[in-house]
């Protein structure tokens, strides 16, 4: 298809994988450490740099539409998150981090097995597959954690304001280990999950774009505005404050410890941008241009207490996780599921980004065998994640296939996308044709 699209051939491919985070759901732009694994589902580019100063973007999928720019003219249209801008995502992260005014043009064709908008990370995987595409090209070399930090950057040209675990394990995967991933700085450690289960995947055929809509971005501020709210309480330095993480680090406790000071210092009732403004004795106009994002500056109500709540747990369920993995008790399991469903019920209500239909999906897995079911990714739609045990995975799949996928609206989904096991699969990779 390369050849009949530009008639010639690419000189070199790059691949790099979708995730699927087992626990720690939208905490990572809180400052928090989550816990995922690459899917083997991956993108994949055909690259063939070319002398010409225009950067060409075909797709072997017909309903992405081919694309073609000056390398001189990169522009992201925020409106409308078309596949293209996620490609000139990576490559003007690239461009910027190395302050380069020219780039080379190159002729790209783009294939892709992860599912669009299933919270499984297709969107990054792109970013991260066009910003090795992009350093390969220039014949430049950066460290996999230098290329990870880029690309969360970079990918919030196209207005998402996400923290940084989907570049990262796109990038740090190992195969055979998922990864607990921390942040400031950078770093990935192995961990090892049970030998006798198995985690599935299971779409819920309900698509949500983090880029198209607001309820992603309204949640990162929520954080922030509880944050502030905190730390002004503990008569911290709140405007310095962006992050729940850096209320405990500043403070010095424990999670436990701060789920209870969230307790005491904020209500359940939703907080109006006029409250906000009165507990932090700034006016209107400061809140919306010095703390507010553009696309938060028109909502009316926040509710900090349960986010603040949500992610204060699930911070402390990502290290339980990761204890019960290095101890590997007998009922390691057991636990492991309980773990994901005390965080699916959290995301479902403080956090409030489930859907009817993940929250069936989550009982009709439970109900025929998973020890564990939670929604991965950023909610609103996409995927499940549960914990089978290996020798009940051929009758799960084959009963939550006829509960949920019989009676639901998922032949848009290809059968391949809706429902499989996955294990832990490697990190973005650079073939060069031989």
């Amino acid at each position: 298809m390369f050849k009949s699209k530009f008639g010639s051939i690419p000189k070199f491919y790059v691949r790099a994988p979708g995730r699927v985070n087992l626990i720690g759901e939208h905490i990572d732009y809180c400052g928090y450490s989550v816990l995922p694994m690459a899917v083997e589902q991956d993108m994949l580019i055909a690259v063939e740099p070319v002398k010409t100063h225009n950067v060409q973007l075909a797709n072997t999928n017909p309903l992405y539409p081919d694309f073609s720019t000056s390398e001189n003219n990169i522009q992201i249209d925020q409106t409308k998150p078309l596949w293209h801008n996620y490609f000139l995502c990576g490559y003007k992260g690239i461009q910027e981090h190395f302050g380069l005014s020219n780039l080379t043009g190159m002729n790209c064709l783009v294939d892709g097995n992860i599912p669009p908008s299933s919270g499984l990370s297709s969107s990054s995987a792109l970013v991260c597959c066009a910003g090795l595409v992009t350093l390969t090209a220039l014949g430049m070399n950066l460290s996999k954690v230098e290329l990870a930090e880029i690309c969360t950057k970079s990918e919030r040209y196209i207005g998402t304001e996400g923290g940084g675990m989907d570049q990262s394990i796109s990038f740090l995967a190992e195969e055979g280990t998922a990864k607990l991933i921390e942040f400031s700085p950078l770093r990935a450690t192995d961990v090892k999950l049970p030998s006798g289960a198995v985690f599935v995947i299971a779409n819920s055929c309900v698509e949500m774009n983090k880029a198209a809509t607001s309820h992603f971005n309204i949640r990162v501020m929520e954080c922030r505005l509880a944050a502030k709210l905190l730390a002004k309480y503990k008569s911290l330095p709140w405007d310095e404050v962006l992050r729940l993480e850096e209320v405990q680090a500043k403070l010095g406790v424990t999670l436990e410890e701060m789920l209870l000071i969230a307790e005491d210092a904020l209500h359940p009732e939703p907080y109006s941008p006029k409250e906000i403004c009165r507990c932090l004795g700034i006016s209107l106009e400061e809140l919306r241009t010095q703390i507010l994002s553009p696309n938060t500056q028109d909502v009316l109500n926040f509710k900090l207490y349960q986010r603040a709540k949500h992610v204060y747990s699930e911070a402390a369920r990502v290290l339980q996780f990761k204890r019960i993995c290095e101890e590997a008790p007998d009922n390691m399991a057991q636990l492991l599921g309980e773990l994901m469903n005390q965080s699916h019920v959290s995301c479902r209500d403080m956090y409030e980004c489930s859907c009817p239909e993940l929250d069936q999906l989550v009982d009709i897995c439970r109900k025929f065998g998973a020890q564990g079911s939670r929604l991965t990714g950023a909610g609103w739609g996409g995927c499940t994640v549960s914990l089978v045990p290996a020798d009940m995975l051929p009758s799960f799949l084959a009963k939550v296939q006829e509960a949920y996928y019989q009676k639901s609206q998922a032949s848009s989904v290809p059968e391949k996308q809706r429902l499989f096991a996955t294990k832990p699969g490697g990190g973005a990779l650079v073939f060069l044709e031989a």
